[in-house]
């Protein structure tokens, strides 16, 4: 019907889609869609296994892929600066940073696959209910335990909040932009409300995501209007070219940047958009708290990144005083806060939302600089890829120490855990000094890089704040290694599941990453830089 339509209009020309730079998004959306087919005709008795092995090669061949789309693309006298292209009819830019960010989000999405397909801490099933519409303790959940049912749909959900995310971060117009958000946190909000064990703390955390992600659209899409009606496009260079040019409606302008600013800094979770973020972390199923600590966090930023810098960047001195309180405020409370905590989960949220403090810093003071020297755009990049590998090693650590009843995340209940598993307790104590930002360590090449871009870019105050503030935050870090290796253990101790190679190798590998991101940081380093600026 829309050949006919084109047919009968020879003026209105047929759009133009790049489907071989785009290949890799379409990769993860045709595998999801063909997981909701083998949801639909598979056998269930051999589900769960078929949906992971797609899931794996989807993510695997979607990998390979970008890694052909980054090393296709134009180069500049041997260099990639700037490098890359709308594509879509300009829905869409395929540029460096985009094209990392897809490699980041893959890696991420690999290893929380993992996490997802675990089944062997739970008596050989995962870490979701069986029965989602049965409510808790019912005994319809009973059954279905009995029954030893599984809900596989979690494999294409992953798969679809995936493509969200990286629709997300590449879009250049606003209007794809909310398409990827939102196509990221539908997913999402099923995800947190289908645990196994504490279904009602896991369906709390699902409304209050939903809720949250309800009020970012809302604000988002407001701002979204707003900047149309400032500058007649949803484009983002177009949206640019008004804002340089500056021919009226200030307060349009200025209103349209504060509420795509606040929608967006509800997805980063920084003060004061970030109260339920404790609550979905601690309630949600462990691997998806992974997966959306290290997936979200990076799309919602590079997307961030990309309204700010290409869209909005003639008025930079506009949002970077916003900017500047909020990303103090964000280091501040997270870090202060995190001390009070007594759950290993809620203190690794609130650990999130310091470490949300310590790259708006990066993006406050953006800084573009010459090839020589470290930009604002590869330092975020970096510290994304640290922050979100360490995050993820982390949690899965999380899903090991359990007791009858499940995890146990009580500080308390991790005493004496470098006794009972000195894998475990080394791995966890090594993501802890990570995030501290100690040297030898993947996070603190991560602060070097986004405080030093800072700094060349005026923002030296900002820096030493933030540096202070990452001298508290060490203080609830160095206490978790001290309870694990220098504390008795109360009662029986730490219990310690046997995970399967699935998680064992998702630890190791998380922790191998940290330690070689922080003693060979160059050749990572050197990609994030030579992945260039933001293409208009």
């Amino acid at each position: 019907m829309a050949t006919l339509l084109l047919a009968d209009r020879p003026d209105i020309p047929a759009p133009t889609i790049e489907w071989s730079l785009l290949s890799p998004l379409l990769v993860v959306a045709g595998v999801a869609m063909v997981a909701v087919l083998v949801e639909t005709f598979w056998p269930r008795r051999t589900r769960f296994t078929a949906q992971a092995v797609l899931a794996g090669l989807g993510l695997l061949a979607a990998l390979l892929d970008t890694v052909r789309v980054y090393v296709s693309l134009d180069r500049v006298d041997g260099d990639v600066v700037g490098r890359g292209t709308p594509v879509a009819e300009g829905a869409v830019t395929v540029d460096g940073p985009g094209v990392l960010t897809w490699g980041l989000l893959l890696v991420f999405a690999l290893l929380s696959l993992a996490l997802f397909a675990e089944r062997r801490l739970d008596g050989g099933l995962s870490a979701f209910t069986g029965r989602a519409v049965d409510p808790p303790g019912s005994g319809g959940e009973a059954e279905a335990t009995r029954l030893r049912l599984e809900h596989t749909e979690t494999f294409p959900l992953l798969l679809f909040a995936l493509a969200g995310m990286m629709l997300f971060a590449s879009a250049n117009d606003l209007v794809t932009m909310f398409v990827g958000l939102e196509v990221m946190s539908l997913p999402l909000y099923l995800l947190c409300g289908l645990a196994r064990r504490r279904r009602l703390i896991s369906q709390e955390a699902s409304l209050k995501y939903f809720l949250l992600g309800a009020f970012s659209s809302v604000f988002f899409l407001y701002g979204v209007a707003l900047a149309y009606g400032y500058a007649g496009s949803f484009r983002l260079a177009d949206v640019d070219t008004a804002v340089t040019s500056r021919t009226g409606g200030e307060h349009l302008l200025l209103a349209a940047i504060g509420l795509i600013s606040v929608g967006m800094l509800f997805k980063v979770g920084a003060v004061p958009f970030h109260q339920w973020t404790p609550d979905v972390y601690q309630g949600a199923p462990t691997p998806v708290t992974a997966f959306m600590a290290a997936g979200t966090k990076a799309a919602a930023f590079v997307a961030f990144m990309r309204v700010l810098f290409v869209a909005f960047g003639g008025a930079s001195w506009d949002w970077r005083p916003l900017l500047w309180v909020v990303a103090l405020l964000t280091m501040v409370v997270g870090s202060l806060v995190a001390i009070a905590q007594t759950d290993v989960k809620r203190m690794l949220a609130y650990s999130s939302v310091a470490h949300a403090g310590f790259l708006l810093v990066g993006l406050a003071g953006a800084y573009v600089a010459d090839s020589e020297r470290i930009t604002s755009v590869s330092g975020l990049l970096f510290y994304l890829g640290v922050y979100g590998v360490s995050s993820i090693g982390a949690f899965a650590v999380v899903t090991v120490v359990r007791d009858a009843g499940g995890e146990t995340t009580h500080l308390s209940r991790w005493a004496g855990l470098g006794k009972e598993s000195p894998f475990l307790a080394g791995s966890f104590a090594l993501f802890m000094l990570s995030f501290a930002g100690i040297p030898l360590t993947g996070g603190f090449i991560g602060k070097w890089s986004v405080f030093s871009a800072a700094w060349s870019g005026g923002y030296g105050a900002l820096v030493v704040a933030g540096v202070l503030t990452s001298a508290v935050a060490a203080y609830f870090y160095v206490r978790v290694i001290v309870l694990m290796f220098f504390t008795d253990p109360v009662g029986d101790g730490p219990t310690v599941a046997l995970p399967s190679v699935l998680t064992t190798v998702v630890i190791a590998a998380a922790a191998a990453g940290t330690l070689v991101l922080g003693i060979l940081p160059g050749p990572v380093l050197d990609l994030a830089q030579h992945a260039g600026t933001f293409v208009r």
